[in-house]
């Protein structure tokens, strides 16, 4: 093996593990994917503002490389063993003990920043025998490229639902996903591989039952403040050798924004709470100096629920307008204004329902940013998760990322696989790791009239010879 991708020892005995899948981690065919036309593609690795990634490659031979580009430095890989450590742990151990969701978050574990190219060269040489990712590209919805200005670089957005472990193994019946291809050893590699990919500026997920001993701590080395809220009653734990409650986690990145403030909600319905929950955390970008409220949620699963995710999406949206109003009553710059919102979520919920419908025509201002890779701009894609049960086959989508459309502006977002790409037995599977796509956005604030008026005023030349 070549010297330079020699693999680190806990990785080269997951390497030689007796898996009883795939034999190598071979290219996956991208298939043709549709965009409307006049779209134009952009290297999925670049954007996130401050931050340029690597698109991984795969050879026939089951060998991966990248095509590198420019990263955000993140420190030296010297750290790096105290952190694949944290990778290394037996799922089968006892569950940590698990904090008070509702207290204030323990600050970030005191760990070196390591080098995310590092860590990406890990997973890929942790994953060679399975197939490789389904190839997306990011797309300009107007087929347009953006004027990019240094003073407003973009904000990467990244929204997936990574799927619980212990629903995966032990609750959710993926008959036509092979139980191996579940394992927590090697698919936390693939969602880590998901997120190095494209090095989002801010993170939200769902159904996350490994915050503390794997994503936080992993998060934090690679320079992300996170926050994690569990549900009061996980069916994860209901499930033998669980990791405790799955919830809702968000990070940010912290050399992009400064926290102002958190909200950990759960949702209630008809003034009852409910199981489930949401983090809203208010942000300062330090490029930019604007305020962003960042919220994720996870609504009620299932059908014949329409009503109770109706009600939960009501509160939800009644907590945002109260946290967005008082946000921006405290910038001594715009004291009347709302603070912008970006809200992520796995709503359960099709386009068709109440919940959907209150989002879209809230006075909020909120728009789906993935009805902008139609051809009209006002359609969702056909699906964001696609998997076949005991019940049936089930192709819907359910994920969504709102913002305010009239204070924010998105420039490109990632396709969506294609039936070809996802394959017959759906997701899960050997080369994907949850049952729900991941969605990715990159977003921009829009300049305010005030702003435009200060920008105007320094730029006009004066009066000839000085005189007024």
């Amino acid at each position: 093996m070549n010297p330079a991708r020699r693999c680190s020892a806990f990785v080269s005995q997951l390497c030689v593990s007796s898996l009883g899948g795939p034999t190598a981690r071979r290219p996956f065919s991208p298939g043709t994917v549709s965009a409307p036309a006049g779209t134009r593609y952009c290297n999925p690795g670049v954007g996130g503002g401050l931050t340029k990634g690597t698109w991984p490659q795969r050879s026939p031979n089951g060998a991966s490389s990248t095509r590198a580009a420019p990263v955000c430095p993140m420190g030296g890989s010297s750290s790096s063993s105290r952190l694949f450590g944290t990778l290394a742990q037996p799922l089968n151990r006892a569950p940590l003990a698990q904090p008070d969701p509702y207290l204030e978050d323990n600050p970030d574990q005191d760990l070196a920043e390591i080098d995310p190219d590092q860590l990406l060269r890990e997973c890929e040489e942790a994953l060679q025998r399975r197939p490789a990712r389904p190839h997306r590209d990011l797309v300009y919805p107007t087929g347009i490229a953006p004027c990019r200005h240094k003073h407003n670089p973009p904000i990467r957005i990244l929204q997936w639902n990574i799927l619980a472990q212990a629903l995966g193994e032990g609750k959710d019946g993926f008959i036509r996903c092979p139980l191996d291809a579940l394992n927590w050893q090697e698919r936390k590699y693939l969602i880590l591989e998901e997120i190095l990919t494209y090095r989002p500026d801010i993170v939200c997920l769902q159904e996350v039952d490994h915050y503390y001993d794997t994503f936080q701590p992993i998060m934090a080395s690679l320079g992300y403040h996170g926050t994690f809220l569990a549900k009061p009653w996980s069916p994860c734990l209901d499930v033998e050798q669980n990791n405790g409650p799955d919830g809702c986690a968000l990070f940010y990145r912290r050399s992009r924004f400064s926290l102002q403030a958190t909200s950990h909600l759960r949702l209630s319905a008809m003034m009852l709470p409910t199981n489930q929950v949401a983090i809203v955390q208010t942000l300062n970008c330090q490029v930019t100096g604007r305020r962003l409220c960042v919220a994720v949620t996870h609504l009620k699963a299932r059908s014949g629920w329409e009503r109770l995710r109706s009600a939960q999406g009501a509160d939800l949206l009644q907590s945002l307008r109260s946290i967005a109003s008082r946000a921006g009553s405290s910038q001594s710059e715009a004291a009347s204004a709302s603070v912008p919102l970006i809200v992520c979520g796995d709503f359960n919920a099709e386009p068709s329902e109440d919940v959907y419908r209150r989002f879209s025509s809230s006075p909020l201002g909120l728009n789906s940013a993935y009805k902008l890779l139609s051809s009209d701009g006002q359609t969702e894609p056909a699906y964001t998760t696609w998997k076949i049960r005991p019940s049936g086959e089930s192709c819907s989508t359910l994920d969504y990322i709102w913002y305010t459309h009239d204070a924010l502006s998105v420039e490109c977002l990632l396709d969506i696989p294609t039936e070809e790409q996802i394959g017959p037995d759906r997701l899960p599977s050997y080369h994907y790791p949850s049952d729900h796509l991941s969605l990715l956005c990159d977003i921009t604030f829009r300049e305010e009239p005030h702003r435009l008026r200060l920008i105007a005023s320094h730029s006009s030349p004066g009066p000839i010879g000085g005189l007024g």
